[in-house]
């Protein structure tokens, strides 16, 4: 298909194919024969999702045995192991094998159960992702990680299982409300932070563009996103080192879902606030040049106002940010920027700063001036 591009991820159980382009659904069914003979399929995704994209999907699988659906009800606090343990039940019922295929539909939530779901049924059948949201094209989708969360962190319990093929299709990210496309562009800039100046100074030109959902703006921005996600991965699986970077604002960002039970933010708005924290903190403890943080927080704040800052004391947060995976020994650890276009992962160092970044922050990120010294 004109304009498709077949990027290649590297992994533990060999390479597998993100598709990625506007149509991409309509050869579904070819995809998917292209990487193996199934003895059923298995769609799981919600109900809003299925309402909103399931008739694309559909026509797309026009050629492939009848399918089989399992809904469940998507938002963060679905994601958890009774949703997991749902899902696996439901295909036992509709006789699922260690042949069949489960084909997740939706955006990062619905990718991770699903995904682990699949990982841990009959212990383990063929995963195929259709992400449907800007976060879940551009980074969960891509990268083998599922799991859901425990009440004590999110992301606790899980595993790293590759999917066979990920399609990509930004046609469906037509349906997307605002909040959650808005929320999406949020993992696009950490892409350009922590990889890609070349590409944080396109979204810092052309953001007008992408909140407008500019089609040649937004598919250039998406492929080039999925590609540093592969170069990560494919050299680090198992976030054993360099996949941190892909953590850039998470670890705040964790918190703060964590903070407000999951019902406050969507996961972009999250990072978004998470990004702004990291970028004064790496500036508060000589990493990140003022200019820098200065143009990370205003490209954020151009993409849209964001929920609150929670009225959450600071060590409470601090006290959340201890499940991090990143944490060692007991020390946080944060990935930090020494520049546009680079990042690595840094010991918090005195608690005292990191306590005050998350006093001011929010005031910060408020102000009507960003241009600092150093």
């Amino acid at each position: 298909m004109k304009n498709t591009k077949r990027i290649l991820v590297k992994s533990s159980v060999g390479k597998y194919a993100v598709v990625c382009g506007a149509g991409a659904l309509a050869r579904l069914s070819v995809e998917i024969a292209n990487i193996g003979r199934f003895s059923s399929v298995h769609v799981v995704t919600s109900p809003r999702v299925w309402s909103a994209v399931g008739k694309f999907v559909s026509r797309g699988l026009g050629g492939a045995r009848a399918v089989r659906l399992h809904t469940f009800k998507d938002g963060e606090t679905a994601k958890n192991l009774k949703n997991v343990e749902g899902i696996a039940r439901s295909l036992v019922k509709a006789g699922a094998d260690r042949n069949a295929v489960v084909i997740a539909v939706g955006g990062g939530v619905v990718g991770d159960v699903a995904g682990f779901a699949a990982a841990s049924y009959l212990r383990g059948v063929a995963l195929v992702h259709v992400p449907t949201t800007l976060v879940a094209q551009t980074d969960s989708a891509i990268g083998g990680k599922t799991g859901v969360n425990l009440p004590e962190g999110k992301n606790l319990v899980g595993a790293f299982y590759p999917p066979r093929m990920v399609v990509v299709d930004t046609n469906v990210l037509k349906s997307l409300p605002q909040r959650e496309f808005c929320g999406g562009l949020a993992e696009v800039i950490k892409y350009g932070v922590i990889a890609d100046a070349k590409l944080f100074a396109f979204l810092e030109k052309n953001v007008e563009k992408l909140l407008a959902r500019d089609s040649l703006a937004l598919g250039h921005v998406i492929a080039r996103s999925v590609a540093i996600k592969a170069e990560v991965v494919g050299k680090d699986e198992r976030e054993s080192g360099l996949r941190e970077i892909l953590n850039f604002g998470h670890t705040f960002g964790h918190a703060l879902e964590s903070a407000t039970g999951y019902r406050k933010y969507q996961h972009g708005e999250a990072v978004a606030w998470g990004m702004m924290a990291a970028a004064l903190f790496g500036h508060e403890i000589q990493i990140t040049p003022a200019a820098d943080a200065s143009r990370i927080i205003s490209l954020i704040r151009r993409v849209g106002k964001l929920p609150a800052w929670p009225n959450v004391a600071a060590k409470r947060l601090i006290e959340l940010m201890g499940s991090d995976k990143k944490t060692r020994n007991g020390k946080l650890r944060f990935v930090l920027t020494p520049g546009i276009g680079k990042a690595a992962t840094f010991d918090a160092g005195e608690r005292e700063k990191l306590e005050l970044i998350l006093r001011v922050t929010p005031k910060v990120a408020e102000t009507d001036s960003l241009v600092w010294r150093d």
